[in-house]
């Protein structure tokens, strides 16, 4: 039954089917939205609709869309008077009628061959990648402040990916089993988790929560998506998406909803099974608190992924080439503001090559342009997320003003009249343990610290042990031998390691992506390691000839 699906599915998204259950996929092609395009034109008109729009987002629980009296609304970040979406605030008694209908369908959709629920993705890649995708990128970058090319890569390319290689994973893991020896056949099930995941999804990418919500789903385990405030228009799209693509309305329950009231009633929940999570470190550490205290009413031992950001790095050598210093600095610290888990905050520089380089960067950070990316393409990026987070950053540019350690060399300026803008900021400190140096800041400042060019090893040291995160970082150098001391001294330091290129940009099934310390559990979201993590395999042996008697030869 399964495979004619699935092949009909496969010509559609240039895929390849092979023996064993093999399937070839590729990376989705970034468009470039030239002038004249017919992307360009889909998105300008895409963005146009969207004027002056305010989308009704209900709650969907048990196949229903239902509406609470709890009234919220999504505000567009370069115009807080745009009011994008209007949704409410699932309570403690609609996310348990939540939690009862996602159980109740579990143990069917547990039941789908893999490679029927794996079609279901490959459908929603389709749409995705074909006439959904204007549509995608214009409410992300309308509603998260995103630029053309960070919508892009994230709500289209990588979103698109993430379902496309998870299927393919899928299918192919159902293909991995162990050796048989007669006169028995071995065989492994990979069943979905008994209960449900909790899926708790950020702002900053449209992807992730797809991702979080959606490879859970496809390894036959039904979720309990919580969107973040500030992407409920995105996200919302993707979960209409996936039902279009055939997603049987009761495996995700959408339920946008209070931070602290979710974890308490998913946490208390006798039959959570898993919390796939990326957000801020005390949210991630309450959630691990609840559970553990949870421990003794649950059926099975949850499974927790978790992803927290970072304090990022850019590690320079005097033999690094500096025009590949200061445009992959500026690319990492800048884009889409900063708010990157992966984003670079905090440079070293060595003495020699620091007054070229902050030439350069200086020269450049004269050409970013900051405004609305829908109305003008050469916004390089626009507004902060929301007013929280722009009086975040503002407070930390304050302390840069007040240090005697730190001097501001370019940017800083804050203005949340129309929207929440922030100027990118490049600070130089004196101090490498200053607390900007240590602390995630998620915005557009750069920190940089000069370095006397032959203390680069003690500068290495330095680096692993300032901050306590460990997700993304880069090394700028052209000494090999330096490339291979860094590369063993950093070893711990991040997740992803990246050689003479920008900490940001990872890019699924080529650097799966993750890191440790208290930036997360590491868990690799778009390798194959990553669905494993939701899964529960039962190994089944099956003899077909009857034992003849219960001694054993020695005893004889």
């Amino acid at each position: 039954m399964w495979l004619p699906l699935l092949q009909r599915t496969l010509p559609r998204v240039g895929l390849r089917w092979q023996h064993r259950a093999a399937i070839e996929v590729a990376n989705e092609p970034v468009l470039a939205f030239m002038s004249g395009s017919p992307e360009r034109a889909a998105l300008q008109k895409a963005l146009s609709d969207l004027k002056g729009k305010t989308e009704a987002i209900p709650c969907v629980v048990g196949g229903e869309e239902v509406w609470t009296a709890d009234i919220r609304y999504q505000v567009s970040p370069f115009n807080h008077s745009h009011k994008v979406a209007k949704y409410c605030y699932a309570d403690k008694d609609l996310l348990n009628k939540a939690i009862d209908a996602a159980v109740a369908a579990r143990r069917e959709w547990d039941l789908w061959p893999v490679q029927e629920r794996a079609a279901i993705f490959f459908k929603a890649a389709d749409m995705l990648s074909g006439p959904r995708r204007a549509e995608i990128l214009a409410k992300t970058m309308v509603g998260q402040a995103k630029t053309v090319i960070q919508a892009e890569i994230d709500a289209a390319a990588e979103l698109i990916d993430f379902f496309r290689f998870n299927a393919k994973y899928a299918v192919e893991l159902e293909g991995q089993q162990p050796i048989s020896v007669a006169p028995s056949t071995n065989s492994m099930v990979y069943r979905g988790l008994e209960g449900f995941v909790a899926a708790v999804s950020p702002f900053n990418f449209t992807a992730i929560g797809g991702n979080l919500a959606g490879a859970p789903a496809l390894m036959g385990n039904v979720v309990l998506w919580k969107p973040s405030d500030t992407a409920m228009l995105s996200s919302y799209t993707v979960y209409k998406i996936l039902l279009e693509a055939g997603l049987p309305r009761n495996v995700i329950q959408f339920v946008p909803a209070d931070g602290p009231v979710f974890g308490d009633t998913v946490t208390s929940s006798e039959h959570l099974c898993g919390v796939n999570f990326t957000g801020s470190v005390p949210t991630f550490k309450r959630l691990w608190k609840q559970v553990s205290e949870n421990l003794d009413r649950y059926h099975n031992f949850p499974r927790l992924a978790g992803e927290c950001g970072g304090k990022n790095f850019h590690f320079v050598h005097a033999s690094a080439d500096v025009p590949s210093v200061v445009s992959g600095t500026l690319r990492s610290a800048f884009e889409y503001g900063g708010q990157k888990c992966s984003a670079c905050s905090r440079l070293y520089a060595p003495a020699s090559l620091w007054p070229r380089i902050k030439a350069e960067l200086l020269e450049e950070h004269r050409e970013i342009k900051v405004g609305d990316p829908t109305e003008d393409f050469g916004t390089f990026f626009s507004a902060v997320i929301d007013n929280k987070s722009f009086e975040r950053i503002r407070k930390w540019i304050k302390h840069a003003e007040t240090s005697p350690n730190l001097s501001i060399l370019a940017g800083g300026g804050c203005d949340d009249k129309v929207g929440y803008f922030v100027q990118p900021c490049i600070i130089e400190t004196t101090d490498p343990k200053d607390p900007i140096m240590q602390e995630e800041i998620f915005g557009p400042v750069l920190s940089v610290y000069v370095y006397p060019d032959n203390q680069y090893k003690e500068i290495l040291q330095l680096i692993d042990s300032t901050s306590p995160y460990g997700l993304t970082g880069a090394v700028f150098a052209q000494d090999k031998s330096v490339i291979a001391e860094a590369t063993k001294l950093l070893r711990n330091a991040a997740g992803n390691f990246y050689i003479n290129d920008k900490s940001t940009g990872s890019v699924v099934a080529q650097q799966p992506f993750g890191g440790a310390r208290v930036s997360g559990t590491n868990d690799k979201p778009g390798s194959p390691y990553y669905i494993l993590r939701w899964t529960s395999p039962q190994a089944v042996k099956e003899t077909h000839a009857p034992l003849g008697g219960w001694k054993y030869p020695y005893m004889q």
